[in-house]
């Protein structure tokens, strides 16, 4: 089955936002109103956020920067940029001096981006529901679709940036421009509505994403809401009775059957992880950003090569180690029995071309490595994936903790995505381990999984954002961590966490221009 980015035939369109959510149309691009007359107009509305997905352009990696995405693990300490010389961000965040005027361009790019995306799906709420040609169920359907990116973004911006503007209508002239920023508790309950009406009025599809078109799916909608609410229940809101809604939103996931965890092949070159590597279309993937090599490559695979090695035969101009995971960062895994740190798993620290080994010191991620784009092409193909069932489980793990104790299906959750990675170390073993534990034991070991499971997946940010516990790893006893406060913590490069630090400041552009938005404290 082709990936919906093969047949996005109007995925750039003439309204494009930027400061204060209005840009001007060029003459030689299609209007609203001519985009907007046909049922093909509309759907090419709706197809060209898959391409955005979150933020316009804020998963792509344009080089020596990485991207945008990487930022929450430069800012955690455990993350590193071989070209952070180039590109000041991936050293300003490990300076925690992410200033407004500092990284103004950088934030304004966040900004307009992810407000882009949310102007685009409110044209398609405003002018669908009226629209001939559709069916209703067809309608129903982009109108989900729309409202989980709209979610999506605005999920993503309450996290960088707390209070933002809450934006439902297209900006269509210059009256009522300048918006104040709506309270965070706010813009959760419109994300809720958003993603509830997806489910419950929406005709998503069922089954898993890579099965289906690559198209939004009752279990996307349901994992990115039990994710939302997972993060209303920690910090800052701190609304902790929505653990029992996040746990119910994950057991729809795993009740359907329409996902489960990949398997380990034959050999440790076909475990799990590497199948995940090498394919986009297992039952683990729920939704992720979309490449296709020949029209929407990936740049993910030229930021898997540290700048130390030249193997004979590469096509990139230059390679680079975009997101190193520091030598502390390793330590979260226990090498004796965890699959995950083995060489040429999530990561590689060595690897053989033409007879000739090549050794780093030190660890790359592995996951985005393409042989044939690497050597061949210069053109990745492989998504990056943002939610997969191994995040449901532990969301499911952590909520029913929680909200009901540690139960035997809280312990079966976590245990299924441990089991995994301890592949030689017996279901049981690990059952019993964590049975008998306290709840803040139990939910202690859920973060240390998604610490080491979701390594790539750019969560580990916002973990520490709404827990606001800093995971410490033991250098002496490797796959030991304890958690401590963040604010007053060290974070690996000589700098301590204030407060102020647990959100991005506003850009400074947006500041200038829009005189109802008032800088976020500290900055």
């Amino acid at each position: 089955m082709k990936k919906l980015v093969f047949i996005l035939v109007l995925s750039f369109w003439a309204f494009s936002s930027c400061d204060n959510f209005l840009a001007e149309t060029p003459k030689d691009e299609i209007s609203v109103d001519q985009l907007l007359n046909t049922p093909e107009g509309a759907r090419g509305l709706v197809n060209g956020l898959y391409r955005d997905g979150q933020g316009a352009g804020f998963y792509d990696s344009g080089g020596f920067g990485g991207a945008d995405v990487m930022m929450g693990g430069y800012m955690s300490g455990y993350f590193d940029n071989e070209g952070k010389g180039e590109r000041i961000q991936g050293q300003v965040a490990q300076d925690l001096q992410v200033g407004p005027e500092v990284l103004n361009q950088f934030f304004d790019g966040w900004w307009s981006g992810h407000y882009e995306v949310i102007s685009r799906a409110n044209t398609a709420l405003k002018y669908i529901p009226d629209m001939a040609g559709l069916s209703d169920d067809e309608k129903n359907q982009l109108l989900a679709e729309a409202r989980f990116f709209r979610a999506l973004n605005y999920f993503s911006l309450v996290k960088f940036f707390g209070d933002v503007p809450l934006i439902t209508e297209p900006v269509e002239s210059l009256e009522n421009i300048e918006v104040e920023r709506t309270s965070s508790e706010t813009v959760y309950d419109q994300v809720i509505a958003d993603l509830e009406w997806a489910l419950n009025q929406g005709s998503l599809v069922e089954g898993a994403f890579s099965m289906n078109g690559y198209r939004i799916t009752e279990a996307a909608a349901s994992t990115l809401l039990a994710d939302v609410y997972l993060q209303m229940a920690g910090y800052p809101l701190q609304q902790t009775a929505n653990y029992a809604s996040a746990a119910d939103a994950a057991r729809t996931v795993i009740q359907s059957g329409s996902h489960e965890l990949i398997q380990h092949g034959e050999s440790v070159g076909e475990s799990a992880y590497n199948k995940m590597r090498t394919s986009d279309t297992d039952r683990e993937y729920i939704y992720g950003i979309e490449y296709e090599s020949e029209i929407a490559p990936s740049q993910y695979p030229r930021i898997t090569v540290p700048g130390v090695v030249r193997p004979e035969g590469i096509n990139y101009g230059r390679t680079l180690n975009a997101y190193r995971p520091i030598e502390e960062f390793t330590w979260f895994y226990n090498p004796d029995e965890d699959l995950r740190i083995q060489n040429q798993q999530l990561f590689y620290n060595s690897f053989e071309r033409g007879g000739q080994q090549y050794q780093f010191g030190e660890w790359a991620p592995y996951l985005w490595f393409e042989e044939e784009a690497i050597f061949e092409t210069g053109r990745g193909g492989r998504d990056i994936r943002v939610y997969r069932y191994a995040d449901v489980l532990l969301i499911a793990a952590e909520a029913i903790a929680r909200s009901e104790g540690v139960t035997n299906e809280a312990v079966s959750y976590l245990t299924d995505v441990r089991s995994r990675a301890y592949w030689q170390t017996d279901r049981n073993e690990i059952e019993a381990s964590l049975s008998g534990l306290s709840e803040q034991e139990f939910v202690e070991e859920v973060w240390k999984e998604r610490l080491r499971e979701l390594a790539l997946n750019f969560k580990i940010w916002s973990d520490i954002q709404r827990t606001r516990q800093y995971p410490v790893p033991s250098e002496s006893n490797p796959g030991e961590i304890t958690f401590v406060d963040v604010v007053g913590q060290s974070n690996n490069w000589g700098q301590t966490y204030e407060e102020h630090h647990l959100l991005y400041p506003l850009p400074d552009d947006e500041i200038q221009t829009n005189p109802a938005l008032e800088q976020n404290p500290g900055y």
